[in-house]
């Protein structure tokens, strides 16, 4: 057994630590630029919170607040122009997966020359951006967790992540006060997103017993937390359940990679902008049924978790998981169709290589193409 785990993340967990946000970043510099969204952070009263932080420690703050769902490359680039501009020296991201990934991004090309498209795809390297201090208010993407941040090409519909240590946030302060806002729908979206982030480094090819041990974990904090949280819960213990298994996810797909689901999804959410979540919903159960003997002993474990007896039945008990939380979807209902299966499955053996060869069985495109068909 030979396997390598470094992951320099600083998660600084528990309700109420949003508040110091202030003391925590003038460590790291003296004007950040805070990223958000165009409104949820405003509404919420959280940027105001995060900005008083700020001032009462003496950082100077500008906004940046026009990232959205599956951020683009282009958006990206036109932060980091306004960071530059702005003489910014850190970066503060408030928000979901897709707010924490664009603020790495910015953070990348704020001291990074060139296209962001050739660091992406390993044509360039560089291991040096801003200081990033990363707030999630969603439990799902785990970005705060890793050094990935996906994005999406407008020009073509590529989605796929820039990966490497020096966007690994410098603190991820994770409060699960700031999860309690989320809309259902948002929560049974993002909730499902970060269980299938441990569910696929668990089944990975390149798992290791660190991420195996952390993934077990966090399905089973997710277990025993989504359905309820869904339903109205407001314990406080589940929200920090849910948010650790958030964060847990993130951490393990920057050790042991996502595999087909991801892979597949990417493609469609790139090509269509939809909900990933959603996405990952249409695909998941169908790529279990694909996938599960390839290894039966970690499908049935995770079967066991959701309630269910064997590998056999596991992709059921994703879609009863998923039935509970009223997202039951499909490819087509999502706005796809049969006409772009084709480019989808090219574009997953282009932007998904790693992920399709990290499932426990790999297929070739054209099965790819079938996978599609069945989750239409």
């Amino acid at each position: 057994m030979n396997f390598n785990y470094y992951l320099p993340v600083n998660v600084i967990f528990g309700c109420g630590k949003v508040k110091e946000v202030g003391s925590i970043t003038k460590t790291y510099g003296k004007k950040a630029l805070i990223v958000t969204g165009k409104s949820s952070a405003k509404k919420s009263g959280l940027y105001d919170k995060v900005k008083d932080s700020l001032e009462m420690e003496g950082v100077e703050s500008v906004l940046f607040d026009k990232v959205s769902q599956n951020p683009l490359t282009t958006t990206a680039m036109e932060g980091a122009e306004f960071a530059k501009e702005q003489g910014c020296d850190t970066v503060v991201a408030i928000g979901g997966g897709s707010i924490m990934d664009c603020a790495k991004a910015i953070a990348f090309l704020s001291v990074n020359d060139g296209d962001i498209n050739d660091y992406i795809f390993n044509r360039k390297k560089s291991e040096k951006a801003l200081p990033l201090i990363l707030i999630p208010t969603t439990c799902g993407t785990g970005s705060e967790g890793n050094g990935f941040a996906v994005l999406t090409n407008p020009e073509n519909g590529d989605k796929k992540s820039l990966r490497c240590n020096a966007i690994i946030a410098k603190a991820s302060i994770v409060d699960p006060e700031c999860m309690m806002t989320m809309p259902k729908k948002v929560l049974a979206s993002v909730g499902f997103d970060a269980l299938c982030h441990s569910m696929e480094a668990y089944t990975s090819k390149i798992s290791q017993p660190f991420t195996d041990a952390l993934a077990l974990y966090a399905m089973e904090l997710i277990a025993d937390s989504l359905v309820d949280l869904y339903n109205g819960s407001t314990e406080v213990e589940k929200w920090e359940k849910i948010t650790i298994a958030s964060t847990i996810g993130g951490m393990v797909i920057n050790q042991a990679g996502v595999t087909l689901a991801h892979g597949m999804e990417h493609p469609a959410s790139g090509l269509k902008d939809i909900v990933h979540g959603q996405g990952l919903a249409a695909l998941t159960p169908t790529i279990i049924e694909a996938s599960y003997k390839g290894n039966e002993y970690k499908f049935g474990k995770i079967s066991k978790i959701l309630g269910g007896e064997s590998a056999a039945d596991c992709a059921e008990q994703v879609k009863a998981l998923l039935g509970q939380i009223d997202l039951t979807v499909t490819l087509s209902e999502l706005g796809l169709s049969e006409a772009d299966i084709p480019w989808m499955a090219e574009n997953c053996m282009k932007v998904s290589a790693a992920s399709v060869a990290n499932n426990p069985v790999v297929f070739t495109q054209e099965e790819i193409a079938e996978i599609y068909r069945k989750a239409m």
